[in-house]
């Protein structure tokens, strides 16, 4: 037996070891729930009232928001590298705290730029506690079943925003969008900070072993053409993707539907995110990777057409925005593979975060663009189908993306 075997055994992370830290998956399904839920979906149902209460534009809002979110790719470069070396306990019980303390300085903010403040926080606590840390946990800890492990996990977050949507908006129906931050605020610090602190103390998993290929260290991968054209269609699929989540409900609103009910139809989406990762093992096994990534960002696509040209009535949009979230769910589990598919396992936390950054910058400017945008288009719907063609040309890039050689 190698060092590296029996490093992997006493970290609990051999084929077919049953010593793998058994808290960290039910932990981190409970903490991808909740962060996505309260950080990021509480924000699209809440923006309406926000701007109605204190008269900042939505502009303003959205555009602190996708700040948030360009921090969190440009910080989440760092956050791979470090938990690459020394694990993700410490950096994920921080991003929890920074994540309940950016939550109450927007529910304090006196004016925009405190708001502003806020969200740089926010995004600081989603780069430490999102998919992209978690991914790499999981990775490292449950390889060489890992893509099992990442199902379960998006299984669990793909429910957060059909759990705190409806909720957000129930608790923004009896308290100001301040106080209903507040709540929520306390409910991220109960069920994440404890989480993330105390399930995640076993040993961290020695690296694979590095490959002898040449072609498959970390600076020739970033260099190469599969690695620049896979990031540029990740990327211009998750302005897509990140535009339609952020503005669903200004085009439900904007089409007669209450705020509740476009929140329904937004939560319901997450059922479907729920739905499409249950498909995605099968998927992989039936399809090669470059195959997978060009048919579900093309469906991407489709599916923000058909919202685009869907006025009505109310159940065939639920049954549209559950479709979408079918793609999305894919979509993140494709994201997460992407990597250990193409080039292994040894510097995921790294190659994921380059990988990730651009695609995260594109989501951060999404929700700022479509706000600054509908307008010019006259309205959400044709913005939505700027939105389809964006995806569809992703789907293009995406052709190229595969290397010549398997993964190490």
């Amino acid at each position: 037996m190698t060092d590296t075997d029996a490093g992997a055994r006493e970290a609990g992370t051999g084929p077919g070891d049953r010593s793998r830290p058994r808290a960290v998956l039910p932990a981190l399904c409970v903490t991808q729930i909740t962060g996505w839920g309260i950080v990021y979906y509480a924000f699209p149902v809440l923006n309406p009232q926000i701007t109605a209460a204190t008269g900042w534009s939505a502009p303003t809002t959205t555009a602190a928001f996708s700040l948030a979110l360009a921090v969190s790719g440009v910080a989440g470069i760092r956050v791979g590298r470090t938990i690459d070396r020394h694990g993700p306990r410490a950096i994920m019980t921080a991003g929890s705290v920074t994540g309940v303390l950016g939550l109450t300085v927007l529910a304090l903010a006196p004016n925009p730029a405190v708001f502003f403040g806020g969200w740089i926080l926010a995004g600081l606590a989603m780069s430490a506690t999102f998919y992209q840390p978690a991914f790499a946990a999981l990775t490292r800890w449950y390889a060489p079943d890992h893509v099992r492990a990442l199902t379960i996990v998006t299984l669990a977050g793909g429910l957060a925003s059909t759990v705190f949507a409806p909720l957000t908006a129930a608790l923004a129906d009896h308290f100001t969008w301040r106080t209903t931050y507040l709540v929520l605020a306390g409910i991220l610090a109960a069920l994440t900070i404890p989480a993330h602190a105390f399930a995640l103390r076993a040993p961290w998993p020695p690296a694979p072993p590095a490959p002898a290929a040449p072609g498959h260290t970390p600076r020739a991968v970033i260099r190469s053409r599969p690695f620049l054209l896979l990031g540029l269609a990740l990327t211009l699929s998750a302005f897509a993707m990140y535009a339609v989540v952020v503005t669903l409900v200004p085009l439900l609103v904007e089409r007669g539907y209450t705020t509740a009910q476009a929140a329904w139809i937004l939560g319901l989406g997450g059922a479907g995110q729920t739905l499409g990762r249950t498909l995605y093992a099968s998927l992989a096994r039936r399809t090669g990777t470059t195959t997978r990534t060009v048919v579900l960002i093309a469906l991407g696509s489709l599916t923000t057409a058909a919202l685009a040209v869907t006025p009505g009535p109310y159940g065939l949009l639920i049954a549209v925005s559950v479709a979408a979230g079918t793609v999305r769910g894919n979509l993140t589990l494709l994201q997460a593979t992407a990597v250990t598919d193409r080039w292994g396992t040894r510097h995921y936390g790294r190659l994921s975060g380059l990988l990730g950054a651009p695609a995260a910058t594109a989501s951060a400017v999404a929700p700022f663009a479509a706000a600054a945008l509908a307008p010019a288009f006259g309205g959400h719907p044709a913005l939505f189908l700027a939105l389809a063609a964006l995806a569809a040309a992703a789907a293009a890039i995406a052709t190229g993306s595969s290397p010549k050689e398997p993964p190490p």
